[in-house]
């Protein structure tokens, strides 16, 4: 369906352009993995992009929903006279979403490049818009941050590409739409070019992996200030003319990474800038395919190594890493030793549950969930789920997201694993509580159907709350609440505001255990006040008989305090 065209750029050109970009790396994914020879041919630079647009556009539907809130908070006549947020929230979501969920070699360095014009437009200050000047220099920082973050920059990759299209961009007019075909035509016609200036590229007979995922986003931006795609179409020519042996045999046999480092080391990082400069220098000399991109405190780290663990107690001496991925790129020794020793035999069921803590993560690990943790502000992507239940590998799996905002997530995940051919069960979990309700009632050894039956009642039978901080002024179903007010949530909804932890606690599980239970459940956060786990079994044991208590420390979860009635 074609955009409505874009006289300039604003926020919903970054709205419509993240959307855009995802549907069309969606319709690229396999075939940019299927070329993917350079820097490792593992065949998965396509899903890594996707993966890295995926967060990119969350964040940005998360400013608008946002904005959405806080407009009807407001009185009529002190609203604002736009209809959302402005460029430079936009574009500042983006950067961050992107670089949260940056995956892989490609996908670290497309956070950047989206870093670097966001810096751009952002220093534009309070003005709604950008014209083709705007966008033009945005794409030339992009260009020139993302040449910076590599280590070692290499020409015929995204890197060159991502110049070309800057260059490109440097000869045309001011409006946006001439300055985003200029870039992608630039970006093309590089990209065409890339086999003749990398041997492995040449060899396997196809064009750099990671700049037909430019290529692809250009195209995007192209539709999203055009109102119609590229009339050339995305990419021409993902393989070029190769008389010699089947090219897919070549991609498999092409690549420099064959005798390279080992593992592929991914982490976010809190650090400040001079360490992550000694950090650099540091991975550099521990392995290869250094990519570190980020800043104000927040980066994210790439680098293939052959010593996982050194290169991330190099990141702990830096500052404080995160969600770790550390992955085997399965060459060398690894096909011996895969030759000698036999598969893992796949188990029969597993639960797969997204948890907001590290103390909730031992818990349900401890049940025997396979868990993926999200991190306040940073909700997991559904190939992150995939992953997960790749992990748990299982026949059969029963999928917990705990948190109603994963839903869609969730299932788009649960999708993707049955096309692979696992029997997967979505059970709608809107809260951890919720999830360890069904996890204790789970039984592997009884039919599937009536497990998952099982699961699902144990659910819907606890009731959620959870006390938490309001970040800013927003309108609640209990009225205004003001930045810095304690807010009680009950199945979603705010029941309860106040000035103090310990009292809106008290409150919300008075309402919840009006209704009556048998069992409270307590999950404490790191910065809940120590003594109201001890107050509320008080409360409960003084004021409710026959109700047990259990209290869990759920570490960094978000929320002060959940509760589940059961």
């Amino acid at each position: 369906m074609a955009q409505v065209p874009q006289r300039f750029f604003d926020a919903l050109a970054v709205r419509t352009w993240c959307g855009l970009s995802l549907r069309a790396l969606g319709r690229a994914r396999e075939e940019i993995d299927a070329i993917n020879v350079y820097p490792v041919a593992d065949g998965d630079t396509g899903t890594n992009l996707y993966l890295t647009v995926e967060s990119a556009a969350a964040a940005v539907e998360a400013v608008f929903a946002a904005h959405e809130v806080d407009a009807g908070a407001g009185d009529a006549e002190d609203r604002d006279e736009e209809d959302g947020p402005s460029l430079a929230d936009a574009v500042g979501a983006m950067a961050h979403g992107a670089l949260i969920g940056a995956r892989g070699n490609s996908g670290t360095i497309l956070a950047q490049l989206l870093r670097g014009m966001a810096q751009v437009l952002s220093a534009r200050g309070d003005s709604p818009h950008t014209g083709g000047s705007g966008l033009r220099s945005a794409l030339r920082h992009a260009a020139e941050s993302a040449r910076n973050a590599v280590a070692r920059p290499v020409e015929g990759t995204v890197l060159t590409v991502a110049s070309a299209a800057a260059d490109a961009a440097d000869g045309a007019g001011d409006d946006c739409a001439e300055v985003a075909r200029a870039a992608y035509e630039g970006a093309r016609a590089a990209l065409a070019a890339t086999p003749g200036q990398l041997p492995v590229l040449e060899r396997a007979g196809v064009v750099d992996a990671g700049g037909h995922g430019l290529v692809t986003v250009l195209a995007a931006l192209v539709e999203t200030c055009t109102g119609r795609p590229p009339e050339t179409g995305a990419v021409l020519h993902a393989r070029v003319e190769h008389d010699d042996a089947d090219p897919a045999v070549e991609c498999a046999a092409a690549g420099d990474g064959e005798d390279g480092p080992a593992f592929e080391v991914i982490y976010l990082l809190e650090a400040e800038d001079a360490a992550v400069a000694r950090l650099r220098q540091r991975l550099d000399a521990l392995g290869d395919s250094l990519v570190v991109v980020g800043g104000d405190g927040l980066w994210n780290v790439h680098v293939h190594v052959d010593d996982a663990g050194a290169a991330v107690e190099a990141g702990v001496e830096a500052g404080r890493p995160y969600r770790i991925r550390i992955t085997h790129f399965g060459h060398g020794d690894v096909h011996t030793t895969g030759a000698e020793r036999p598969p893992r035999e796949r188990a029969q069921r597993a639960v797969v549950a997204v948890v907001p803590g590290e103390g909730l993560a031992e818990l349900y690990a401890g049940a025997g969930a396979t868990t993926l943790l999200a991190r306040p502000g940073e909700p997991p992507a559904s190939g992150e789920l995939v992953q997960a239940v790749r992990r748990a590998h299982a026949r059969e799996v029963v999928l917990l997201p705990n948190d109603a905002e994963l839903r869609h997530t969730a299932a788009a995940a649960a999708e993707q694993a049955r096309a692979e051919g696992v029997r997967v069960a979505l059970i709608p979990t809107r809260s951890a509580v919720q999830g360890i309700a069904a996890l204790a009632v789970h039984e592997a050894g009884r039919r599937f159907d009536e497990d998952v039956v099982a699961m699902t009642s144990a659910a819907g039978a606890t009731r959620h709350a959870e006390v938490t901080v309001a970040e800013r002024q927003s309108w609640t179903t209990a009225g205004i609440c003001q930045a810095g007010d304690v807010l009680g949530l009950i199945d979603g909804d705010v029941a309860v505001i106040g000035p103090d932890v310990s009292r809106v606690a008290a409150t919300v599980l008075d309402r919840m255990l009006s209704a009556g239970g048998e069992l409270v459940t307590l999950v404490l956060g790191d910065e809940a006040p120590q003594d109201v786990a001890d107050q509320l079994e008080a409360r409960v044991r003084e004021a409710y008989l026959a109700v047990d208590t259990v209290v869990y420390r759920g570490g960094r979860q978000g929320a002060l305090l959940l509760v589940g009635v059961e």
